[in-house]
């Protein structure tokens, strides 16, 4: 059934996902500026945030900036450059071609604006989680966008049931669910460059333990967090497969 309005509050998410792709043509500090748009957003959104909230989120990312700086100012050398995309090089762009960002951008717009649609004509519980996905599964190549969406399902798959089973121990040691969460989050930190299967588990695992201890027990709605998680990764790959794909360097196919 439809909702009756059009589009939803969640069709804001678009032009996130279109810079999480886009702005990574600007290297690290791009693809982090994207990412932190979208993630404002994000918390937007669930927040249900209006303009009069502006200030609050002037100083929330203020407080982040400095917590994002710091460290990377004092540990001066140990900075290395982040690894290269798995999928390897991309080819050459010509000026008959957009530029490989572009096309990631649009890949990732059309797959959020597919699943606003479908949220408007099936009314998904959770929407956002699904946009999230189709998001950040794109890769540089149709072929990492496959990779990653297989690494993010196997790592959903068991993230999401070990935070499940944390769920009865929630609302008598709500500390020891933060503890669990802060430790998944260094193992997410710690995984995300080479084992994408093994961060995306521990982020849904992280997910899962802190909506948990912030009074959030249903397992219905946790389960369709999970499942509408694994529907915008499949939309996501199909984006990228059929909507202007990206082949790794040396493939001269079309």
């Amino acid at each position: 059934m439809s909702s009756g309005v059009w589009p939803g509050p969640e069709a804001v998410l678009i032009t996130g996902a279109f810079l999480v792709g886009y702005l990574k043509r600007f290297g690290t500090l791009g693809a982090g500026v994207g990412s932190q748009v979208y993630i404002g957003q994000l918390l937007a959104y669930g927040a249900s945030l209006h303009l009069a909230d502006s200030w609050t989120a002037v100083l929330a990312v203020v407080v982040a900036a400095v917590a994002a700086i710091v460290p990377r100012v004092l540990s001066g050398p140990a900075e290395r450059p982040v690894s290269p995309p798995v999928g390897g090089p991309l080819e050459p762009v010509s000026p008959a071609q957009r530029s490989r960002e572009l096309r990631m951008g649009l890949q990732a717009a059309l797959a959020a604006m597919i699943i606003v649609l479908l949220s408007d004509a099936f009314r998904l519980e959770e929407s956002a989680w699904a946009i999230t996905a189709c998001t950040y599964v794109i890769g540089a190549s149709t072929a990492d966008t496959l990779d990653r969406v297989r690494r993010r399902i196997l790592g959903t798959l068991v993230g999401v049931p070990l935070g499940l089973a944390l769920l009865p121990v929630a609302a008598h040691a709500p500390l020891i669910l933060w503890l669990a969460a802060a430790l998944a989050m260094v193992v997410y930190a710690m995984a995300l460059p080479e084992r994408y299967d093994v961060a995306c588990g521990a982020y849904a695992f992280t997910l899962m333990v802190t909506l948990a201890a912030t009074g959030e027990h249903s397992t219905l709605l946790l389960a369709a967090r999970a499942w509408e998680t694994l529907i915008g990764g499949a939309i996501g790959l199909t984006a990228a497969v059929l909507v202007l794909p990206l082949r790794p360097q040396g493939d001269k196919s079309t």
